[in-house]
């Protein structure tokens, strides 16, 4: 039995404690095999770290595991740090916040007060893949804008089906919440609102030809890398916002247009 009180107090210190057991194992030989274990069910319990855990604390419960894994894909001591070290980098470097883009804070704080358990886990998800996961960031991005645009239409008592695609859904969100381009006179603000129905199609289009929630034949012609995760990803977030805060802005004034 691990006692709590043994272990660091933060998050990325008790990973950092995780690399450090694994280099023991892989170098040597550690005792610590119930502090591994204990740690690897914390973390792996979280969907945000799992998604960066490296795939060798994914695949081996234990130490032993581990070692029969590590002993086979290097043979030096220096190696297995390396393959350790750049196992963890992922991780390490979105607890420390590399990476992060100005405004995901400002998305997060909105999400997570309009529906923390829903919508802000699913922003969680799709930070956490920006980097490390390119194609499954670009599928969560439209999954975020699809959750919005039904938790909203929930709340606003608007029925939908199964069958309503992403622009769809979007429409009928934004039409509840008087954001269609077709509700306003004024020029700049159809544009404005028409912009948005663009960037929303579009990433639509991006997660149908570059993400990985459809089966492909042939090769891809531009293989999802991080900055077409990130143009995804960032988008979501912006317009997931806008209306998350126009819902909210609606509710709390109920005769704001």
């Amino acid at each position: 039995m691990i006692d709590e009180s043994e272990l660091p107090d933060t998050l990325i210190e008790r990973v950092s404690m995780m690399e450090s057991i694994l280099i023991e194992s892989a170098t040597g030989g550690s005792s610590q095999t119930d502090v591994y274990e204990h740690l690897r069910r914390e973390f792996v319990g979280d969907d945000t770290i799992k998604a960066l855990l490296p795939t060798f604390v994914r695949t081996h419960r234990n130490l032993s595991s581990f070692w029969g894994w590590i002993k086979y894909e290097a043979g030096t001591y220096a190696e297995r740090r390396v393959i350790i070290g750049a196992g963890f980098t992922p991780l390490m470097d979105h607890l420390e916040g590399k990476g992060k883009a100005p405004g995901d804070k400002l998305v997060s704080d909105a999400l997570e007060t309009f529906d923390a358990d829903g919508v802000h886990v699913v922003w969680n998800k799709a930070l956490s893949r920006r980097s490390s996961d390119p194609e499954g960031a670009i599928t969560v991005a439209r999954t975020l804008l699809e959750t919005v645009c039904k938790r909203i239409l929930d709340e606003c008592a608007i029925s939908y089906t199964d069958k309503e695609d992403l622009p769809k859904l979007y429409s009928m969100a934004a039409k509840a919440l008087n954001l269609a381009p077709d509700q306003h006179t004024e020029e700049p603000i159809k544009a404005i609102l028409g912009g948005a129905m663009n960037l929303v199609n579009g990433i639509g289009t991006l997660r149908n030809r570059l993400s990985d929630s459809h089966g492909r034949g042939g090769r891809l012609p531009v293989k999802p890398s991080p900055r077409h995760a990130s143009l995804a990803v960032n988008t979501a977030g912006a317009v997931a916002t806008f209306l998350v805060e126009t819902y909210v802005e609606k509710h709390a004034t109920p005769n704001a247009a």
